[in-house]
């Protein structure tokens, strides 16, 4: 039986995604992220939007001096890559604006944490070729943006091709798909965004999700893919949220789901489920030593 390699990689964003400016999530979430992680002897990735890293700098170390490693989740959470849906008033940046944002944003980052992010993550994990190049220009080496509920392509980590980042190729930054549920019949076409994992680890608990786990382990191995768990969970997600936000001329009421559990249920359901990916015998990694390994594989292959 093949290994599975588990990567937790957290969002660093404002609460609620991009539908506040509020940063209660990251002063309160991370340190409970840090205490579950460091109590079941895992690493993870922590991916900051460089807004996010600039005003939280006491974070930013926080992570790092827990041995976890620090990775950019775009300038401020904007749409950089293809956009799958239409959210109102969040445009995609276009093609040229990319990388100087994507260049920003690890500048920031770098200036607090004192060494450059090589793993990326784009927010909402709509990512596109343009972004794959930009970051490998840039000196990254990871990038996990890939939805596999939405895209279905790929399904194992894999070097991109510089014309279409959904085919394999030459790039040399590693793409992490997101692992989904390929096993279960969607009920939500044609976006399939019910294969996808988040958030259900605290909407439904970390059973189910776990059940959500096997099932595309027993794909992979039809497949004879090495299977690797990729998950996304964000720092607000620990922290309760608010039902509504009010701003003076507009009231944002996020969908119950996004804002369901979070808080102590979140904290309980995660720790539940590392402790049963551990007991199943997986392994856990952050970007950029998976990224650095395979690369080597890969070196010594050709």
């Amino acid at each position: 039986m093949k290994t599975v390699k588990v990567i937790f990689g957290v969002d660093v964003e404002t609460d609620v995604g991009s539908f506040t400016p509020f940063y209660e999530g990251v002063k309160h979430g991370i340190p409970k992220l840090i205490d579950i992680f460091e109590r079941n002897g895992i690493e993870a990735t922590f991916f900051f939007t460089g807004e996010s890293a600039k005003l939280n700098p006491e974070m930013v170390h926080m992570v790092d001096d827990a041995g976890h490693e620090v990775g950019c989740h775009s300038l401020y959470h904007e749409t950089v890559g293809d956009e799958l849906f239409p959210i109102p008033g969040v445009k995609p940046l276009l093609p040229h604006e990319i990388k100087p944002r994507l260049k920003m944003a690890t500048q920031w980052i770098e200036e607090i944490l004192g060494k450059q992010p090589v793993s990326f993550r784009s927010p909402r994990l709509w990512g596109s070729t343009h972004v794959v190049n930009a970051l490998e220009d840039l000196g990254y080496v990871c990038d996990a943006s890939y939805p596999m509920y939405f895209y279905r392509k790929q399904f194992a980590p894999y070097f991109p091709s510089r014309e279409n980042w959904l085919e394999k190729g030459e790039s040399k930054v590693l793409e992490l798909p997101n692992f989904a549920d390929m096993v279960m019949e969607s009920n939500d076409s044609p976006l399939e965004r019910d294969r996808d994992q988040w958030p259900l680890f605290r909407t439904k608990g970390a059973e189910y999700v776990y059940e959500r786990c096997e099932n595309f382990i027993g794909f992979c191995e039809e497949k004879d893919i090495d299977p690797v768990l990729v998950f996304y969970i964000h720092p607000w997600e620990f922290h309760p949220m608010e039902s509504e936000f009010n701003f003076g001329e507009a009231t944002v009421i996020p969908d119950p789901f996004i804002i369901e559990n979070c808080g102590d249920v979140a904290s309980k359901e995660l720790e539940k489920l590392i402790v049963m990916l551990k007991k199943r015998g997986c392994s856990f990694h952050r970007c950029d030593n998976l990224a650095r390994e395979m690369t080597k594989e890969q070196n010594e292959d050709e």
